[in-house]
């Protein structure tokens, strides 16, 4: 099938045989007509595809979901440089079986990847990209599949071709509203560090988050990380939040936190800036608009609070 302009859908399937249904034509056509074709999905799902394709099965580039599915804004720089990468290599376009891994996630996590799932459709809009995405309704989460045709314009249905969602929602709507039911981890009682700085105080700030990450447990090379992507935070607090704000810095059972705030200033974000920045990848020759996005992909998970009254943005790292 032939189809122009960015399209993402949403195949459910409760059997191997409904997988292959949905997804089998879907890998040979792309094939036939030249795509590069990228399959990341569980690995028995992977068994599956390569026996059905017997010998075209070399031409699909395979990924056990779990080694690509880790963190929402790595996978998605990680679509992106995959997608960079074969249009040099000449492909027409890029057709991706994308299964998200949905079991073992606490709800904090799996906000973020239902969040996800909308902004994929912001980060590739005005390529020509095809994402199938399959949701094994036996193991997906129902809150998750009761979300499906919010973040997917189009549900496939194999041989029996595909259709609009009908409750696809603007990524702009979708992700205030995700916002707006918060759900970060709450500091345990008393463990906040808190760190203030100001002007020509950002490499204090960054040397006290390396140290905590240090002591909460996190390799050298994830602390600098760590403070790296502090560092990025603070350094923009200060040139665009009002000169000043606070370093907060705390962990519990599964994370180390770092939290940014600032005191706000004459710099405004709209609604629909705020829920995008630093998710889309920026454009390399640009002069500004890298910062926030170089933190995502340094930050195992981010959120931020962006407006007129101050920027409060969290930094997560799992331990």
């Amino acid at each position: 099938m032939t189809r122009t302009g960015f399209v993402h859908q949403a195949l459910c399937y409760d059997s191997d045989e409904e997988f292959l249904a949905g997804t089998l034509d879907f890998v040979r056509d792309g094939l036939a007509a030249g795509d590069a074709v990228l399959a990341v999905v569980s690995r028995g799902n992977i068994g599956l595809l390569r026996d059905a394709l017997g010998g075209a099965e070399k031409e699909v580039d395979y990924v056990d979901a779990l080694d690509w599915y880790g963190y929402p804004s790595r996978t998605l720089g990680r679509y992106h440089d995959y997608c960079t990468e074969r249009a040099r290599g000449g492909a027409r376009r890029v057709r991706a079986v994308g299964e998200p891994v949905w079991t073992g996630r606490t709800p904090f996590e799996t906000q973020e990847w239902v969040r996800y799932e909308s902004l994929v459709n912001v980060a590739f809009a005005d390529s020509g990209h095809w994402i199938l995405c399959p949701y094994d309704t036996r193991t997906v989460p129902a809150d998750v599949l009761a979300g499906i045709r919010r973040t997917h314009p189009e549900l496939a249905f194999g041989s029996d071709g595909q259709r609009s969602s009908g409750g696809y929602a603007d990524p702009a709507d979708f992700v205030a509203e995700c916002d707006a039911l918060g759900g970060d981890p709450v500091p345990p009682p008393g463990s906040v560090r808190e760190v203030p700085f100001a002007r020509g105080e950002s490499v204090a700030a960054r040397l006290a988050a390396a140290e905590f990450a240090r002591r909460g447990g996190l390799t050298e090379d994830r602390a600098r990380d760590m403070a790296a992507a502090v560092h990025e935070v603070v350094v923009n607090a200060v040139r665009f939040g009002g000169g000043r704000g606070v370093l907060r810095l705390w962990r519990d059972a599964d994370w180390v936190v770092c939290e940014v705030a600032d005191t706000g200033g004459a710099a405004t974000v709209s609604a629909e800036d705020a829920g995008f920045l630093g998710h889309v990848p920026p454009d390399p020759c640009a002069a500004t608009g890298h910062g926030l996005w170089v933190v995502r992909q340094l930050c195992d998970l981010v959120t931020e609070r962006l407006d007129v009254r101050g920027a409060v943005v969290r930094m997560y790292f799992r331990r």
